[in-house]
């Protein structure tokens, strides 16, 4: 079974996560399948949109935790074209993505639908950063989110990993709009074909001076990201918060 299922069609591809029985959680071979599609899509001159979708009930839940636990993964992935798999690499791209949010889309999974161009959800859909949960440390959503919508709404998932409803993230403007489950994926092709009838250039150009506004202070962010996150994934944390997940119970963190 591939971890991606990848379909072309006309002017726009279809990428779907396919790991449903553990909720399309990351692992080092789903990021590498991801990373072929990619590349054969951003090959691809007749793709101009690319649309992300989960199989099963769940859009994706980030990182595989238990194969974490378990040391049958590694969080940053065993080779380099499992790193490439990162948020970033849609913003990179000089193509338009739609993310088409089928149900609970939390951590990575959910730090990679902020990197795409429009999010379009299901009612059932939730979204967080659970990564203060576990001892781990969040990466392009605590740089990204707080510039997507209102600083408390952010703050709020930041720092609680609490969850956000799908009424609550069209209401701060997260999602584009929500849609019945059925609907779902014909309204993200309806969206594509409506970017496919638009002057290629102009979405083009359009798309990359909207993108530099909002990911302007990058560079300064990443590096203080870098910084902080070498102080704050302490090994045991990390193993207690691993743990605390695979056990189903609340994490306890030394207090130093």
């Amino acid at each position: 079974m591939s971890e991606v299922l990848y379909e072309k069609f006309d002017g726009y591809a279809v990428f779907t996560l396919n790991r449903p029985e553990v909720l399309n959680a990351f692992n080092t071979p789903l990021r590498e399948r991801f990373t072929d599609c990619m590349d054969d899509f951003e090959a691809d001159e007749e793709m101009r949109v690319g649309i992300v979708t989960g199989a099963g009930r769940a859009f994706g839940a980030g990182a595989d935790l238990k194969a974490l636990a378990q040391g049958a993964d590694t969080i940053q992935g065993d080779s380099d074209r499992a790193v490439r798999a990162h948020a970033g690499q849609f913003g990179r791209s000089s193509k338009v993505f739609v993310a088409a949010i089928n149900g609970p889309c939390i951590a990575g999974a959910f730090e990679w639908t902020l990197d795409m161009d429009i999010r379009i959800c299901v009612p059932g859909a939730y979204f967080g950063l659970f990564e203060v949960k576990r001892g781990l440390l969040a990466s392009f959503g605590l740089q990204r989110l707080p510039r997507m919508i209102p600083f408390g709404e952010a703050m709020y998932l930041i720092l609680t990993g609490d969850r956000m409803t799908a009424e609550q993230a069209l209401r701060c403007g997260l999602v584009h709009e929500v849609v019945p489950p059925e609907q779902l994926m014909a309204r993200a092709v309806e969206v594509a074909q409506l970017i496919l009838g638009n002057h290629p250039l102009g979405v083009e150009g359009a798309r990359a001076i909207a993108r530099h506004a909002i990911e302007r202070d990058a560079a300064d962010t990443r590096v203080l990201a870098g910084w902080v996150g070498r102080s704050v994934r302490r090994p045991r944390d990390i193993d207690e918060g691993l743990q605390a997940f695979v056990e189903r119970r609340e994490a306890a963190f030394p207090a130093e």
